[in-house]
């Protein structure tokens, strides 16, 4: 029997789940028994990813802002970092009991994959910077083990974002100056187009952890193809999103699940664009939606591997994985 492929996902909403009542360590079929969250019907769970392959993933700290659908979120700095930091807390926890190992630097990534596989590895995302106070606090956080940031979800105090147009504030162009001088990476994924392009400006690592193309689905939560090829001109790689609504435009729930060629598609226009070296997987599965809304095939969180079907035989692997590892052996934490 062949081995699967070395997989890392570029972007799980962990302990953002975890905070929701979901106990990752169940058996999925125990998980959606008692599942707490109503119509999203988990795929994610300790278990599924260690039977799917998964080494590595980047794991979020996300905190969500209060929107007429979410009424308890945060509404200024302090709630956003009270969210962000219980997250923290969340995964030091996980690492005391061995599920995850928080990875900082490219040395310890690649000292995680030469070894056994056991712990999953985690490398700190914040998605949406509001739990950063200014660029001087920056510091805590990178102390922390955050070695990539995302300024913007919708619209931040840092900047523009999804489907809230605007560049970077004074704050966001002195946290994406910072970030440069620390070596923590910029994730290009919810930025705005204005935001993005004076981010870039400013210099230091990118990538775009979970980003389709706007070429196949408008709107600026995707990125045009003149964004990839920046991202991919900073040797950055873009992680594919699992989400139906972003992978064919119109598509609405109640509608038959999309095939997994949609995934191909984006896959293949990236690839068009600036090589396989560069598509990576960001599936952010159950990351505000369930099997629901994800490809037809995608049961369960294992099933990513039936995904890679699709993809050209000779790319499988580096998408699977390595071009993700790659990325991270040379620059994770590199200033």
């Amino acid at each position: 029997m062949t081995s699967p492929p070395l997989l890392i996902d570029g972007h799980l909403d962990l302990a953002y789940n975890a905070g929701l009542g979901r106990d990752l360590t169940l058996d999925l079929g125990a998980l959606r028994a008692a599942d707490p969250v109503a119509g999203q019907t988990a795929t994610v769970t300790f278990g599924e990813l260690r039977a799917a392959g998964t080494r590595v993933c980047f794991g979020t700290l996300f905190a969500l802002p209060r929107t007429p659908g979410s009424p308890g979120g945060y509404t200024d700095h302090a709630g956003a970092r009270g969210q962000a930091l219980a997250q923290l807390d969340r995964y030091r926890r996980w690492e005391d009991g061995g599920l995850v190992r928080l990875l900082r630097t490219g040395r310890e990534v690649e000292a995680h994959l030469a070894g056994p596989e056991g712990a999953l590895g985690v490398v700190l995302l914040m998605e949406g910077a509001d739990p950063v106070r200014d660029a001087d606090d920056l510091g805590f956080w990178v102390e922390a083990g955050v070695r990539v940031i995302g300024p913007a979800w919708g619209r931040t105090r840092y900047a523009g974002g999804t489907d809230a147009p605007g560049g970077l504030t004074d704050a966001g162009r002195d946290l994406v100056t910072a970030m440069r001088g620390l070596g923590v990476a910029l994730d290009a994924s919810h930025l705005d187009d204005a935001a993005f392009w004076e981010a870039l400006d400013l210099g230091g690592r990118v990538v775009a952890t979970h980003a389709n193309s706007r070429a196949l689905v408008p709107g600026n939560r995707h990125l045009t193809d003149e964004m990839a090829r920046a991202v991919a001109g900073r040797g950055g790689v873009i992680g594919l999103v699992f989400l139906s609504t972003f992978l064919r435009a119109g598509w609405e729930v109640g509608q038959a699940r999309v095939p997994r060629s949609e995934v191909a598609a984006h896959a293949r226009h990236y690839a068009g664009l600036v090589g396989w070296e560069h598509v990576g997987l960001g599936t952010d599965l159950d990351g505000g939606f369930g099997r629901e809304k994800v490809p037809e095939g995608v049961e369960r969180y294992r099933d990513v591997l039936g995904v890679l079907d699709v993809l050209p035989a000779e790319h499988r692997v580096a998408v699977a994985g390595e071009n993700w590892r790659r990325w991270l052996t040379r620059y994770l934490g590199e200033r």
